[in-house]
């Protein structure tokens, strides 16, 4: 199934967004939005993107601790999702992010950016871990 996806890297204080191509092969970092303060204004926003890049599915990232297990942050995750599925005409699904703001930090530090550039990108970065890891997991799952 190719549909073009966002991604969502949920932070206290910004929303990491990645977009992926529309065969739903490559994901690709998109922006980071300031939280605002009201999760309507900032989930309003998220619309405002699913519809300009015409998306057809959201992907969360679910913040699971390293056992796997729900923790504080994997809960308010899901709340948030659940909020967002109210406010979004398309689906929202959650997909496991452990680890993603790791790898992003460290592709950021290979690529030479300075520590304040990195702080800047690393959230839509790791927005784009995690629907790149949504991406390849639907696409092995759905091979016959």
């Amino acid at each position: 199934m190719a549909a073009r996806a966002l991604g969502i890297d949920l932070g206290e204080r910004r929303i990491g967004v990645a977009v992926s191509d529309g065969e739903g092969r490559l994901a690709t970092p998109l922006t980071v939005i300031e939280r605002s303060g009201s999760a309507k204004g900032d989930h309003r926003q998220i619309a405002e993107l699913v519809a300009e890049y015409e998306a057809e599915v959201v992907v969360v990232g679910l913040p699971l601790s390293l056992d796997g297990t729900s923790g504080v942050a994997a809960r308010g995750a899901e709340s948030e999702a659940e909020q967002l599925k109210a406010a979004l005409d398309v689906p929202v699904l959650t997909h496991d992010e452990r680890l993603t703001t790791v790898i992003a930090e460290r592709a950021l530090a290979e690529s030479g950016l300075s520590g304040k550039a990195r702080r800047k990108r690393v959230d839509m970065v790791a927005a784009s871990v995690i629907l790149q890891g949504w991406l390849d997991a639907t696409r092995r799952d759905s091979q016959p």
